[in-house]
């Protein structure tokens, strides 16, 4: 498997993912539980939307961009723009794994002062995940072409999935591993504080932020299996599908405190990440018959989701007069 990754590379990215969790945890353990505003949600992400722009210049400059060699500033751009469209796509994709998140939070009614240590260890389970995930994907694009096609045709039935359920409430009280989960804990019907298990009449019981967490964990694996596949439409290269995804990823915690109270104002966009997937899997499908340019992907997949984000704006959700329902709440509105 090419890449451009050399040792120090591999090194330097390490070492600031190290860092910046690191930097992360100690945030977030001075500050303690509290409720993250808007404002910190949104200076959170434009810092970490300024570090993966830095990155992907300082890439560009070190694979000699600003150098006198026409070659390596050919590599230098070509690799530049993967890095860019592959996290254009993880971040797009970050955005329905949020509007999961929401919707757990909101059936288990998790304290908004919580749910920042629960997003922290999902981070922390996606990064990992990805990393296995990305490695063993390379490994077998390199050993087995063909590999792609069952990539792309997966993509392709994904988007078609998410177009056919795009609106539709998720039925979490029917959900299998949330069943799994009830069959294998006894839960307790209340919070103790940040603690995952806690006693009730001197039995020892999980509390709900276990499940939560667990769930979590669950939601990782299936989103990592839907964009690992997406990012190798992009490019082989495992050292920019790692640092793209890893780049999306970290940002994910602050991103869902914006976006946590917007999410009805973007109920198109589901039909977006359709239609970038559908259009993704078609890409690896036809890659031995014609390769699509990497400028062409960026170009469309950041105008369809801009425009599914402007529609959601113009166009009212169905049925909802004031607005889109938020998660389980239509549902409890038909119970009351």
């Amino acid at each position: 498997m090419q890449t451009i990754g050399s040792p120090l590379m591999w090194s330097l990215f390490a070492a600031f993912v190290i860092a910046a969790l690191l930097v992360d945890f100690f945030a977030m353990r001075k500050q303690g539980a509290h409720r993250v505003s808007t404002r910190e949600a949104a200076i959170w992400s434009v810092v970490w939307v300024g570090v993966s722009f830095v990155f992907m210049g300082w890439l560009w400059w070190y694979l000699g961009g600003a150098g006198a060699d026409e070659a390596a500033r050919s590599l230098a751009h070509a690799k530049s723009l993967e890095f860019l469209t592959g996290y254009l796509i993880e971040k797009a994709l970050a955005v329905d794994n949020i509007f999961v998140f929401l919707m757990l939070f909101t059936y288990f009614a998790v304290p908004a002062e919580f749910q920042k240590r629960v997003l922290m260890i999902g981070i922390l389970g996606a990064l990992v995940l990805r990393a296995v995930m990305i490695l063993v994907g390379a490994w077998l694009i390199a050993q087995f072409h063909w590999i792609l096609y069952v990539f792309g045709a997966f993509l392709l039935f994904t988007g078609i999935k998410m177009w056919w359920a795009a609106g539709q409430e998720p039925d979490l009280d029917n959900n299998p591993a949330l069943k799994w989960i009830r069959s294998r804990f006894k839960i307790s019907p209340h919070y103790d504080g940040e603690r995952f298990f806690t006693r009730v009449g001197g039995a020892r019981m999980a509390t709900p932020l276990l499940v939560v967490i667990l769930l979590v964990g669950i939601v990782d694996i299936v989103f990592a299996v839907d964009s690992i596949p997406a990012i190798f439409a992009i490019t082989t290269d495992p050292f920019i599908v790692l640092t793209s995804n890893v780049f999306a990823i970290l940002g994910l915690r602050a991103m869902y405190f914006l976006l946590a109270n917007m999410h009805e104002r973007f109920h198109l966009l589901s039909y977006g990440l359709a239609i970038v997937l559908v259009f993704i899997g078609a890409k690896m499908l036809l890659i031995d018959v014609y390769k699509i340019p990497v400028v062409f992907s960026l170009g469309f997949t950041a105008v369809t989701l801009a425009v599914t984000m402007i529609l959601s704006l113009k166009i009212p959700p169905k049925g909802t007069p004031g607005g889109a329902y938020p998660f389980g709440a239509k549902k409890r509105e038909e119970q009351a």
